[in-house]
């Protein structure tokens, strides 16, 4: 039986795909955005379901994206890689400052971002930390000072921001 969180993520996993089609027409890019969609609502509930990111799932899905986009753009297959590179480094400084602070799962997913998105990737960070900032303070509030202890998934606010840059972008 299918899990209702399940569930409501493939559908939205398809009418955000749709959505791609519709601002970028049937193009490859459409279909890069569409299955990128795809790959980050599935990780986002694994995430919320077992708090990790699989490397199975992670890595090579970044590779693939950074193939596929070097392939179909090749005179921007630099800045695929720098930005692949820079998104997984940005989120490596918090876990090497503050252990725990982000998983490695989280750097990884940006390396995945970071081959889809290119240059955009920072405006996807920006998106992710500030939604994720407002969760928290919100969580904080409910919570009381207890609640400051408490972790969230990360992954489903970068994958949230990764899909805000490219429909909206």
């Amino acid at each position: 039986m299918v899990s209702p969180l399940r569930g409501a993520a493939f559908a939205l996993a398809v009418l955000l795909a749709i959505a791609a089609f519709v601002r970028l027409g049937v193009t490859p890019e459409a279909f890069v955005a569409g299955s990128l969609i795809c790959v980050l609502i599935d990780l986002s509930v694994v995430d919320i379901e077992q708090r990790r990111l699989p490397n199975r799932v992670v890595l090579p899905a970044a590779v693939a994206m950074l193939a596929v986009q070097t392939a179909l753009s090749p005179d921007r297959a630099l800045e695929w890689a720098l930005a692949a590179v820079g998104a997984a480094l940005l989120l490596l400084l918090p876990l090497l400052v503050f252990p725990g602070a982000m998983g490695m799962g989280d750097v990884k997913l940006a390396l995945l971002l970071g081959a889809g998105l290119g240059a955009t990737v920072a405006t996807a960070l920006l998106l992710a930390f500030v939604s994720a900032g407002v969760f928290a303070v919100a969580i904080v509030a409910r919570g009381g000072a207890d609640a400051r202890r408490r972790t969230i998934a990360f992954g489903p606010f970068l994958a949230a921001g990764a899909i805000a840059t490219m429909l909206m972008a």
